[in-house]
């Protein structure tokens, strides 16, 4: 019988599948939503056309507002997932503290 790689062990690991599935839980929806907000841009452009032109401030319509509005959007999520990661890390760091006992078990063992 040959014996589990690293990777055997970790892809068992409930902790792997743990930080799996909370990765999955936020880059999926934070993509699909700067997605969905990146494109609201040019369709409302081309099927809402006068509501976009309306002045704001001076010169300054909707649609560069809105505009504008994409790079703190893109921000926020940056930093929302700047915290997320923290969370990310420890669930890794305890992934391969899992990986680090199995091992050393081993070793034991021989």
């Amino acid at each position: 019988m040959r014996q589990p790689t690293d990777w055997d062990v970790v892809a068992a690991n409930p902790e792997f599948k743990a930080l799996m599935r909370a990765k999955k839980r936020f880059i999926i929806p934070a993509t699909i939503f700067f997605v969905a907000y990146y494109f609201a841009l040019p369709i409302l452009v081309g099927y809402a056309p006068a509501f976009m032109a309306t002045p704001v401030l001076g010169p300054v319509n909707i649609a560069y507002l809105f505009a504008l509005s994409q790079f703190f959007v893109a921000w926020f999520i940056a930093y929302l997932y700047v915290r997320a990661a923290a969370r990310f890390d420890q669930q890794g760091r305890d992934v391969l503290a899992h990986l680090d006992r199995h091992n050393a078990s081993l070793k034991e063992q021989r």
